[in-house]
């Protein structure tokens, strides 16, 4: 990858930066996302937030590399505490899970104040993030599946708005997605077709070996995505 190359995943993530953005990448790992959509002429500043210091560094190296120390800042620290406050106008945050992402915005929250648009890629756990979401008067406007390297990627895009605005069905469209339910492309299909098959093993499983309260609850839990899926899927 070079500094105009990104995965497809990443360049996914970068269509929905709106032109003109002061974008904050949480989680930037090498800074590609900001140097490429500065490069494309997507924003006019950035800063690069990363919280370890090996990928800290990779950034800075990355965006001193490509020329852009002037206009990229790259910053250490634990989540949005690197932004200011109307700082940015959009935060992207890529290739964590889903629990990570939804803590990141809560610690962060008054932060949030003059942000305009949220562009989140959970690796796991899309449901947790669009719960945030809708729980914080973040209104999902759009969103993307896609398959790279044989995992599967999806991809959140949310401005201010109703929360609750996207759903019709809140039990099943919190878990699948409003937008991705309706698409029904075939990397969603694909998607939740191995996730059925992967839950019905665990609940042979525990159906087998189920003794604790705990575990009862868990097959339960599984049991119920089960219907809600299958029914999606029909």
């Amino acid at each position: 990858m070079n500094e105009l190359r990104l995965s497809k995943r990443l360049e996914t993530v970068a269509s929905f930066i709106p032109t003109q953005s002061k974008l904050a990448d949480i989680g930037s790992d090498h800074a590609y996302l900001p140097c490429y959509a500065y490069l494309q002429g997507y924003i006019t500043m950035a800063v690069a937030g990363e919280v370890a210091d090996g990928p800290f560094r990779s950034a800075k190296q990355q965006v001193a590399k490509t020329g852009l120390s002037d206009v990229i800042s790259v910053r250490k620290g634990d989540g949005l505490e690197v932004i200011a406050l109307e700082e940015v106008d959009c935060i992207t945050i890529a290739g964590m899970g889903g629990t990570l992402i939804a803590n990141i915005l809560e610690a962060g929250k008054e932060k949030l104040a003059g942000v305009k648009r949220l562009i989140l890629q959970p690796n796991i756990g899309s449901h947790v993030v669009r719960q945030w979401l809708m729980d914080n008067d973040w209104e999902l406007i759009a969103e993307r599946i896609l398959e790279e390297d044989g995992r599967i990627y999806e991809v959140l895009v949310a401005e201010k708005g109703d929360g609750k605005k996207p759903y019709d069905n809140i039990e099943a469209e919190i878990l699948l997605g409003p937008f991705l339910m309706k698409e029904r492309n075939d990397v969603f299909l694909k998607k939740w077709e191995q996730e059925v098959a992967h839950w019905k093993q665990i609940v042979a499983q525990l159906t087998e070996k189920a003794t604790t309260a705990e575990s009862m609850a868990k097959k339960q839990e599984l049991e119920r995505k089960i219907r809600i899926v299958e029914e999606a899927l029909r």
